[in-house]
């Protein structure tokens, strides 16, 4: 269980593991919670059920990782995944969507080859680069969002 607090009214909040599938709200002012906070540094998993919420409905930029766990490069740009969501400084959010389990939101994406990053604003897609990345392109393409 986290505890975020509410941007609008400053109440605490606890927020459980169905915020992964429900919108949490607060329960002073009723304003939107961004479960992004409870990251703490790390990439989001991302799923089917839980995508709109945590990619579509974000109120920041998000950089999804899709990737599969017997994929080489995917592993290869795991760290960097980490490091990123640890250095984004609450300017976006890093999610991983493991697109053997996920094949909804794999197929909705065309993910045809992995690792595939994709770049959402506003709950829209506006970039995607395919295959193993360095550090500074990824930041660098997600710096032109925040």
């Amino acid at each position: 269980m986290a505890i975020i607090k509410c941007p609008n009214c400053g109440a605490k909040n606890r927020i459980d593991d169905r915020a992964s599938k429900l919108q949490p709200v607060c329960g002073r002012c009723g304003a939107k919670l961004s479960v992004f906070n409870r990251g703490g540094g790390k990439p989001v998993v991302i799923t089917d059920s839980n995508f709109a919420n945590q990619v579509l409905h974000a109120d920041k930029p998000v950089l999804v990782d899709c990737w599969a766990p017997w994929c080489g490069p995917c592993r290869a740009v795991g760290p960097i995944i980490d490091q990123l969501a640890a250095e984004a400084g609450g300017n976006y959010v890093v999610g991983k969507l493991n697109t053997d389990e996920n094949q909804r939101t794999a197929s909705q994406f065309k993910i045809d080859a992995i690792p595939t990053l994709l770049i959402f604003n506003r709950g829209a897609l506006v970039d995607r680069m395919v295959g193993l990345q360095k550090k500074e392109a990824i930041a660098g393409r997600m710096a032109r969002f925040h």
